[in-house]
């Protein structure tokens, strides 16, 4: 009997690094019509962001995100987002993004360094 160890449906990544002084996992998956990144240095979900792109005949576009879950009094965490969603739409891509972030540090280091991290590993328009 041949058992093979099934494969994650959707093309994910995953990346462990120490951040500020905090181990930090990040995994960045990709469905059909939105990313789900998940950054946790605490083990849990945290605070959940829904960021898009909002479709309109201005040449300039307009993004909307929103707090799901969590902290709302956060505005590091809603500028982390926007960041990420912006890089995706000038990536080429139509995909909304939901980011969790269950940080030990908001810092806007920590957070900088996440956007980063997670811009590096996002896979390429084909």
């Amino acid at each position: 009997m041949d058992i093979s160890t099934p494969t994650f449906p959707v093309h994910h990544s995953t990346l462990s690094l120490d951040i500020e002084g905090h181990k930090t996992e990040i995994i960045i998956s990709s469905y059909e019509d939105h990313f789900l990144v998940i950054v946790t240095q605490i083990g849990s979900m945290g605070t959940i962001l829904h960021a898009r792109k909002e479709e309109g005949v201005s040449i300039n576009p307009t993004f909307n995100v929103s707090v799901t879950f969590g902290k709302r009094d956060e505005p590091m965490l809603v500028a982390c987002a926007r960041q990420l969603i912006e890089f995706i739409s000038a990536s080429g891509y139509s995909k909304g993004l939901v980011l969790s972030l269950g940080l030990k540090d908001h810092s806007v280091g920590t957070l900088k360094h996440i956007v980063s991290a997670v811009i590096e590993k996002l896979p390429v328009v084909t």
